[in-house]
């Protein structure tokens, strides 16, 4: 027997779903040219210059609530070139370049693999960042840009011990698809890159940046403009390999010009191996029941 309570609940409408479903055209109007279908399934209206504001909403809006469905709360940020092989693939491509007799070629495939160990040590830190997330009151999951490189790296180490991670990936001209160790019900894709950094800060509770290039320096930078400037919280941000950044970016030119702040580099350090990192993290805020000694314990 129905329970009347239902009724109370009831919808007194049917559901944007359900009209999209059932709102067949008529065929004299079901022609490409006809404006009889609703504007919420219609792509061509929806991507006319004047609903850019609505599509930047939607951008803004998808992966916020599959986020709150999922129960993500807090994250840990990889940035990090789409251009660092994994050791295997920089192994494999030196042994090719060396019977090549190509001096330039064997050079760059020497720098791959020097390079290589970056990918190892994000693999690295994603596993020991979603292990412990399993103990955790607040679980945290590993975001990356959602590409090849060191953001395959986040979401391999992520995926190869059982956990979730995430993909914030850009459409561009390029090298760009998807990596296949992104949670699929995780995995998003974005047009404006202001959408999706924002995305990347919203519930990030650490932001790791290893080596990389135009796209990682815009990420980096904007975040440490964001905190430096009070518009948003500080959180730890570590950069992994002293040598390569420090070479970089000189941070104690910009101090000495009066561009920065001494105090600014306390922003970030430096860290060279996933262990230094995660128990850098867990001094911050007190996981594992590691003693809380920075000033990030009552964020989590």
């Amino acid at each position: 027997m129905l329970d009347k309570r239902d009724d109370l609940k009831a919808r007194n409408f049917p559901s944007a779903k359900e009209e999209a479903v059932t709102a067949q055209p008529p065929s004299l109007y079901a022609g490409p040219e006809s404006a009889y279908r609703l504007a919420f399934t219609d792509n061509k209206f929806l991507l006319r210059e004047e609903l850019r504001p609505v599509r930047m909403q939607l951008e803004l809006l998808k992966p916020e609530l599959i986020q709150q469905e999922q129960g993500i709360e807090s994250t840990i940020v990889i940035f990090g070139s789409a251009r660092i092989p994994a050791p295997d693939e920089a192994a494999a491509a030196l042994e090719v370049a060396r019977a090549s007799g190509d001096a330039l070629v064997l050079k760059r495939a020497e720098v791959a693999m020097a390079m290589s160990r970056y990918y190892a040590e994000a693999q690295r830190f994603a596993e020991l960042v979603t292990q412990a997330s399993a103990t955790l009151e607040t679980p945290l999951y590993v975001v990356t840009g959602g590409g090849p490189g060191i953001m395959e790296a986040g979401n391999r180490g992520a995926h190869e011990c059982g956990g979730k991670s995430i993909g914030l990936n850009i459409v561009l001209p390029h090298e760009q698809a998807p990596n296949p160790y992104i949670t699929p019900e995780l995995c998003f894709q974005f047009h404006y890159f202001g959408l999706r950094k924002m995305h990347f800060l919203m519930r990030s509770i650490a932001l790791v940046a290893f080596p990389g290039g135009f796209g990682t320096l815009d990420e980096l930078f904007e975040a440490l403009t964001l905190i430096q400037t009070g518009k948003c919280r500080r959180r730890p941000i570590l950069l992994f390999g002293r040598e390569f950044w420090s070479r970089l970016v000189n941070f104690e030119l910009l101090i000495e010009t009066g561009m920065i702040s001494p105090g600014d580099v306390n922003l970030f350090r430096y860290v060279e191996t996933a262990e230094e990192a995660w128990e850098l993290l867990r001094g911050e805020y007190g996981f594992d029941g590691a003693p809380a000694k920075g000033s990030f314990a009552d964020d989590v």
